[in-house]
């Protein structure tokens, strides 16, 4: 004879259950993008500080330089120095100036950015500056200005060659 079985049964039944909820992998991805993406900005803005503090020194320790004892052009010579466009912090520094009018400049943006030409001229009385620019993203770039000495500034205009715009810019003395 077979015994018959008697089944227990749970007074209380199983409930459903949630599944456990997985986080998309959309959202992971766009967590480690912004993570990167604050880390990148981060850098960047250290950097630009590093390099804007070397640039800084670098100016410090050129304004300790004597001028020469005679200038051919007193009106030229007052280009000689450090200049700043406030606007984008881009610095044109002039650092001699020859006879022929032709300038050794340097233009930082923070880094420096290849000078191709700079002249210096005298036109109707007004003292001239044109800087010719010739790097990556700078294909003719160039700065057509005009000294302020009332104001000693350096404004005119400037030619973005890569989007074939025109600017109206000023640089300011750095003392």
């Amino acid at each position: 004879m077979s015994k018959s079985r008697k089944i227990k049964r749970n007074p209380n039944p199983p409930t459903a259950t949630a599944a456990p909820r997985r986080i998309p992998l959309i959202a992971v991805g766009v967590v480690v993008v912004a993570l990167l993406a604050t880390g990148a900005y981060r850098w960047s803005n250290r950097r630009h500080t590093e390099v804007q503090a070397e640039v800084n020194s670098s100016l410090a320790s050129t304004s300790n330089i004597p001028a020469p004892a005679a200038t051919p052009d007193a009106g030229l010579a007052k280009l000689k120095g450090s200049w700043l466009r406030p606007d984008g912090g881009y610095v044109l520094e002039i650092k001699s100036l020859q006879d022929s009018g032709t300038l050794d400049a340097t233009y930082l943006n923070p880094r420096p950015i290849h000078v191709a030409k700079a002249e210096a001229s005298r036109t109707n009385g007004e003292v001239k500056v044109f800087v010719e620019l010739r790097d990556v993203n700078y294909p003719g770039s160039t700065y057509d200005l005009a000294y302020q000495p009332d104001k000693d500034q350096l404004t005119g205009i400037y030619y973005q060659a890569a989007l074939q715009q025109k600017f109206e810019v000023a640089f300011l003395r750095i003392k």
